[in-house]
């Protein structure tokens, strides 16, 4: 078998000739090569079951995963970008490849300033993909082509799910085991200040 060698600063290599065909089956000749990264940005307030579906998956499609708070002032969030960047380090510790972070502004700016170059969304619904392809689109667009997105499809068991519907139950005392880990539960609850 053919063989090349690749020098670096510190030390010479063989890859199989093989591997300049099937990058992804040779992990072990990865020295050297980009790492694929990528961004998941959202509220996150709070991040829920189906947040959680969406970033193990991605996290098996890229190599570094960063989950990003967005600090949206024009809402009136539950948990402050601290806490909820918090929240998220918790519910993602066993998640090796998952970094979280935090930014304001335009997304496009985030990901400029981090070099990165892909998006991941989640989608519940029809309606989801309408909104998400539009700002997909004008990220794309903004970004002169830099920042393109993946949409990821929520599993099923989670498609009814989203933060607002999380706080509203919770709010008024409802059951939201189902829908965020049970510590983040507690934490909701005690923003209302209700016992259970």
């Amino acid at each position: 078998m053919n063989k090349k060698a690749y020098l670096t600063s510190r030390f010479a290599f063989h890859v199989p000739q093989a591997c300049f065909w099937g990058f992804h089956a040779c992990r072990n000749a990865q020295i050297g090569m980009i790492m694929k990264r990528a961004v998941y940005p959202g509220s996150f307030d709070p991040v829920t079951y189906g947040h959680l579906d969406v970033i193990k998956r991605a996290a098996e499609i890229f190599d570094v995963l960063i989950v990003s708070v967005l600090n949206n002032k024009v809402k009136t969030p539950l948990f402050s970008v601290e806490e909820r960047v918090k929240i998220l380090e918790e519910a993602t510790k066993d998640i090796p490849n998952v970094q979280v972070d935090s930014f304001s502004g335009l997304l496009i700016n985030y990901a400029a300033e981090n070099n990165l170059h892909v998006a991941v969304r989640g989608l519940r619904a029809i309606t989801d993909f309408e909104y998400e392809l539009q700002i997909a689109q004008t990220n794309r667009l903004l970004s002169k082509g830099k920042l393109d997105t993946m949409f990821l499809t929520t599993s099923l068991e989670y498609a009814y799910l989203s933060s607002s519907s999380v706080k509203e139950i919770a709010c008024f005392g409802g059951d939201i085991s189902q829908c965020v880990p049970d510590f983040v539960a507690d934490l909701i609850y005690e923003k209302y200040q209700i016992k259970r």
